[in-house]
């Protein structure tokens, strides 16, 4: 896929990430089709200013080229499995997991990143990609390639093809973007840990990928989730 192909994406989420990947996925003149879990009506004002067509979840999920999932990680299993299962889109997971919000996701306590778990739950691949950044800076960070300052951020996955869409969309949206491994590798982009939401530079973000320590799993999470507890009360 080059950088000026034009996609048909589907996002499903409308928060923040959802909400700015829409906006700034049209402004490159993507065809986008958003969802929310309280239906089309809901999106009818973000519909009108970016012109996303506003859609069902499983209208979203029918996207042909790349379907983004950006819902809280407890909602994963409400998303429409069966038809994402069945999709040869690329599937980008965006979520993370904090107890305090989503409850105890015995799996990932378990060990399983983050995004694994979530392509468990859908039955089929996915890639882990826009969950550590501020959707601040996913909106106005953005910067011509070879910039000094440009942002970076990592792409983890098992399907080569997959990564490459996602790390040319990085591309077009004005980032920097690195192959972060396998999804299992994942965790390293998790909460807490050194890359997370920090708006490092190719250089600085593949020391704080090299730097993430396995056995402090749990320990990031937890100071991750005491951090962002305010914002789920």
């Amino acid at each position: 896929m080059s950088n000026t192909q034009k996609l048909d994406i589907g996002i499903i989420g409308s928060g923040h990430i959802g909400g700015t990947l829409a906006r700034r996925l049209t402004a490159l003149g993507h065809q986008v089709s958003i969802a929310n879990s309280r239906g089309p009506a809901s999106l009818a004002e973000l519909s009108a200013e970016t012109g996303a067509i506003a859609a069902t979840a499983e209208e979203a999920a029918r996207a042909k080229d790349v379907v983004i999932i950006a819902v809280q990680e407890k909602a994963a299993p409400q998303l429409p499995g069966d038809i994402l299962a069945a999709s040869s889109a690329v599937v980008i997971d965006t979520g993370n997991y904090y107890p305090s919000r989503d409850g105890q996701i015995a799996e990932i306590e378990a060990g399983l990143t983050e995004s694994e778990w979530v392509a468990r739950v859908l039955g089929r691949p996915v890639v882990k990609a826009f969950n550590n950044i501020f959707a601040a800076s996913l909106a106005t960070g953005g910067l011509p390639a070879g910039a000094p300052g440009r942002i970076c951020l990592s792409v983890a996955g098992d399907d080569p093809r997959a990564k490459e869409t996602t790390l040319n969309l990085l591309d077009a949206l004005g980032f920097d973007g690195i192959d972060a491994g396998a999804l299992a590798d994942s965790w390293r982009q998790q909460p807490g840990t050194p890359a997370y939401c920090k708006d490092l530079d190719t250089d600085g973000l593949k020391a704080a990928l090299s730097e993430a320590d396995a056995s402090q799993g749990a320990e990031y999470r937890a100071q991750a989730n005491e951090a962002a507890r305010a914002y789920f009360e």
